[in-house]
C-alpha cells in the first residue's frame, strides 16, 4: 500500500488528471455516471477542506463525434483543432453541471505550452490558479488544442498536469489512467510483468520500463509521458501517483487501497529552478567539456572557458540546455549573453573576454543561481 506515504486526504492542494479513455466512451459521448462518481469524490475532498484542480482531457474525442470526423478527430491538425473547439463546450458543460449539483463552482482554464514556458505568463497562470483555489472553485484545465500547433504543444495532459501542479503549488498530482501503475514490462504483452508500487528516483532502469503507446488508442500519452510528468512533479517537490480510473470512485478507491505507483517528491527546489527543470522547450544548446560538466555537477557556474560550442538563436535571459561531451543535455539555465556574443567567447578565459566583447564581461555564461541539473 502507498496511501500512508501519500494520502489524497492529507494533501492540502491536489491536481487530478483524467484521460480521454476514462471520460469518453467508444461512441464519443461523456460517461456521465462515471464522471458523477469523480465529482462525488471531489465534493468529499472539498468538504474536508482540500483544494482540487482538474486537468481534463476529452475535448477532441467529444468534438470528433459531433463533427463526424475520422480517426477520432486526429486525422490532421486541422481536424484536431476543430474537434477541440467543438468538444470543449460539451466537456465544460458536463463538468459545470455535475459540480453544480454538488454545490461547487467550476472554472475553465485553457492553456498553451507557451503560457507555462514563458516566465511572466507562467506567473500569471499561477496567480489565477491560486486565487480560484483559495475561493473554493474547482478549475477545469485543458490544453487549448484549438490553437496549439504540432510543434508548440504539450501533446499530452500528463505533463500538463504536472506543470499545473507546479504552478498551483500542489503537493500531489494523481494521474487517473486506463492502467493502474508502472509495470516492469507492458502487462498486455508480458503476463509476468509486475507493478512497481513506489519509485524514489527515475533512472535508466525505470525509463526502460516505459511504453509510449496508449492502451485505448483514444489518448495521446502512454507510460513515457507519465514518467516525464512524474519527473516534473518530483523536481517541483510534489508526489505523483499513477492510479487506475477504471472503477466507479477512483479517488476513494485509491485512498482506501493505496493501489497504484507513487513517485516520491524530491526536496523542493526554488520556485525559479523548479520552473526551469519543468520546462519542455529551450532556445539553444551550450556544449561543454568534461571539466565544466564536473564543475556544474558540484554547483558551480558555467564559465566561457568550459564551453566548446553554441547552437541555436537566443537572447540574453533565454533558457538554454547544457550538454556534456556525449551530447546529452544534463543541465538547463538562463543564458547571460545572446547567441552572437556567446559564440565569440566560447572557450576563452575570463581575463580575455573584455577585449573580445568591448565591455566588462558578466560573471558567467550561465550563473549557478539560474541553473538547474536535469
Amino acid at each position: 500500500m502507498i496511501s500512508e506515504a501519500f494520502s489524497p486526504a492529507a494533501c492540502p492542494r491536489l491536481v487530478i488528471k483524467i484521460g480521454s479513455a476514462l471520460l469518453v466512451d467508444a461512441a464519443g459521448a461523456v460517461r456521465r455516471e462515471w464522471l458523477a462518481g469523480i465529482v462525488a469524490d471531489i465534493a468529499a475532498r472539498r468538504g474536508a477542506g482540500q483544494q482540487i484542480a482538474v486537468v481534463s482531457s476529452g475535448a477532441i474525442a467529444l468534438g470528433a463525434r459531433r463533427l463526424k470526423l475520422p480517426k477520432g478527430g486526429r486525422a490532421s491538425l486541422e481536424d484536431a483543432q476543430a474537434a477541440a473547439a467543438t468538444g470543449q463546450i460539451a466537456l465544460s458543460h458536463s463538468w459545470a453541471e455535475l459540480l453544480g449539483e454538488k454545490g461547487l463552482t467550476a472554472a475553465q482554464i485553457l492553456v498553451t505550452l507557451d503560457d507555462l514556458e514563458d516566465r511572466r505568463r507562467y506567473l500569471n497562470a499561477a496567480a489565477t490558479l491560486d486565487r480560484l483555489l483559495t475561493l473554493g472553485v474547482v478549475p477545469i484545465i485543458n490544453e487549448n488544442d484549438s490553437v496549439a500547433t504540432a510543434e508548440i504543444r504539450f501533446g499530452d495532459n500528463d505533463r500538463l498536469a504536472a506543470r499545473i501542479g507546479q504552478a498551483a503549488g500542489a503537493r500531489g498530482v494523481i494521474l487517473l489512467s486506463d492502467i493502474d501503475g508502472l509495470y516492469t514490462a507492458n502487462p498486455g504483452r508480458d503476463p509476468s510483468a509486475k507493478m512497481i508500487p513506489r519509485v524514489e528516483r527515475i533512472d535508466a532502469r525505470i525509463l526502460a520500463m516505459a511504453d509510449g503507446g496508449s492502451a485505448s488508442g483514444m489518448g495521446s500519452g502512454g507510460m513515457t509521458s507519465k514518467l516525464s510528468a512524474a519527473r516534473i512533479a518530483q523536481r517541483a517537490g510534489a508526489h505523483l501517483a499513477i492510479v487506475t480510473g477504471k472503477v466507479d470512485r477512483p479517488l476513494q478507491a485509491f485512498e482506501e487501497t493505496g493501489h497504484g505507483t507513487l513517485f516520491v517528491a524530491e526536496k523542493g527546489a526554488s520556485a525559479r529552478k523548479a520552473w526551469l527543470a519543468g520546462r519542455l522547450t529551450s532556445r539553444g544548446l551550450i556544449r561543454v567539456d568534461e571539466g565544466a560538466a564536473r564543475a556544474l555537477g558540484q554547483g558551480r557556474s558555467l564559465l566561457a572557458a568550459g564551453a566548446t560550442g553554441i547552437e541555436g538563436r537566443f537572447a540574453r535571459g533565454d533558457v538554454v540546455d547544457i550538454a556534456g561531451p556525449d551530447g546529452t543535455a544534463f543541465a538547463r539555465g538562463l543564458i547571460e549573453y545572446d547567441a552572437e556574443e556567446a559564440t565569440r567567447i566560447v572557450g576563452r578565459r575570463s581575463d580575455a573576454l573584455e577585449a573580445i566583447l568591448g565591455y566588462a564581461p558578466r560573471a558567467a555564461l550561465v550563473h549557478r543561481d539560474h541553473l538547474v541539473l536535469l
